[in-house]
């Protein structure tokens, strides 16, 4: 970790103490756990103390961990092996639960500083998963969190405006969700005897997909002894 990280992330300790918890990080880069309850505090410490200074929101992405650490392929290392990648299931990470499966991530940066932090808060329930919105901390926020609500399903208490931002409108359910189907759950063709475009349940016929998935990125490995030279 560099030493402006390590002076950002002993500043956050200071100001915030309990109420973030350190992410362990294999890049060096920070990464925090908040409390939903204390979203807003947290966020508006790291906008106001003037040795944190995190004036721009970059980004707010929704993620959906349904299932994770279950592995169903061997995607350590990208091959072209196709199917003999497959391996037999195993469980899910013990952690998975209903009121952590949906979280929302902050990604923050300091532009008079040139430091970077992301924050990362669960849901709660995964039936109707609800934070606060931070529309009042950073403006930019009004959009990505639409986006979050648009393709996961996830609510932002005090929204001023959230409604969807991508999808169509009348569209069921929320495509980033892992059980929402790959195909979809319907179609839209035009129909020359009706003069207008409708709805039908899709045609497509679902079909095997194999992901290739890269884990582990050796450019943000520390000390790698594979490294050598510039290259």
């Amino acid at each position: 970790m560099s030493p402006k990280l390590e002076q950002t992330a002993a500043a956050i300790l200071t100001h915030l103490g309990d109420k973030v918890a350190l992410v362990p990080s294999v890049c060096g880069e920070l990464t925090y756990e908040v409390a939903a309850e204390n979203l807003v505090h947290v966020c508006t410490a790291l906008r106001d103390e003037p040795d944190l200074a995190f004036e721009m929101l970059v980004d707010v992405c929704g993620v959906d961990y349904m299932d994770y650490g279950k592995v169903e392929w061997a995607t350590r290392q990208s091959s072209g092996k196709g199917f003999s990648r497959g391996v037999e299931p195993g469980e899910a990470h013990p952690g998975n639960t209903d009121e952590r499966r949906f979280a929302v991530v902050y990604h923050l940066l300091s532009i008079s500083r040139n430091v970077r932090v992301r924050l990362r808060v669960f849901a709660g329930n995964a039936r109707v998963p609800m934070v606060e919105t931070v529309t009042g901390v950073w403006s930019s926020a009004n959009w990505f969190e639409r986006e979050a609500f648009d393709l996961f399903g996830i609510l932002f208490k005090g929204h001023p405006d959230l409604r969807r931002i991508l999808t169509d409108y009348g569209f069921i359910g929320h495509p980033f969700r892992k059980d929402f189907p790959l195909i979809g759950n319907v179609e839209v063709r035009y129909d020359p005897e009706k003069g207008r475009v409708i709805y039908q349940p899709v045609s497509i016929e679902p079909r095997t997909l194999v992901p290739r998935v890269i884990r582990d990125d050796h450019r943000y490995e520390v000390n790698t002894k594979e490294s050598g030279g510039n290259g």
